[in-house]
């Protein structure tokens, strides 16, 4: 029961504060591998590529797992009512009733210019923290000592060769690039 009701106290904040989509709620994701046993930092990043892979928003998939890897099915549920709960009242309420009347207000317009600004904010430290955890094994450096223990070296030379395709290919579809990605991750196991 005390599962539950953390899912549901963890995903209301997240989806309160992780203004921008998907890749905001990492941070938030983050902090809880920390505080709960749900999930670990290596299953966080395959919930991300599992995530931006499968349709659907990255920050309803990911609440969903988060949630039924701690408490099963009802958990997965719970999670998920929790993250879009604050949008939907938001909306609804907050949202709804008073652009109307705000719409020309500079004060909203500076608003919105101002989320835009924090959410990019957000959304860049997802990046950058993905970028981290998916090249760079600390754990690894502070165990061994060794700097090269620090690379993960198969990850490393992916990146470069899927930045290098990318721009040598722009017209290819993202998506032709995930596929690969993910099947070759899977193939070589990294």
């Amino acid at each position: 029961m005390l599962t539950y009701v953390r899912l549901i106290f963890e995903f209301l904040k997240t989806g309160l504060f992780a203004i921008g989509g998907g890749l905001a709620t990492l941070p938030f994701l983050r902090e809880m591998s920390f505080r709960y046993s749900w999930f670990s930092m290596e299953e966080l990043l395959d919930m991300i590529a599992i995530s931006e892979s499968t349709p659907g928003p990255i920050g309803i998939n990911m609440a969903t797992y988060v949630g039924y890897s701690a408490g099963g099915i009802l958990g997965g549920i719970l999670a998920t009512l929790a993250i879009i709960t604050p949008s939907i009242i938001i909306i609804i309420v907050v949202i709804a009733s008073f652009m109307e009347k705000f719409r020309d207000s500079k004060l909203v317009q500076r608003g919105f210019y101002l989320l835009r600004a924090a959410t990019a904010g957000l959304i860049m430290g997802a990046v950058f923290e993905v970028i981290f955890i998916s090249l760079f094994d600390a754990g690894a450096y502070a165990i061994s000592g060794d700097i090269f223990a620090f690379i993960r070296w198969p990850s490393l030379l992916m990146f470069i060769v899927l930045i290098l395709l990318i721009r040598k290919f722009p017209k290819v579809h993202p998506i032709a690039f995930i596929v690969a990605s993910a099947v070759i991750g899977i193939i070589l196991k990294f």
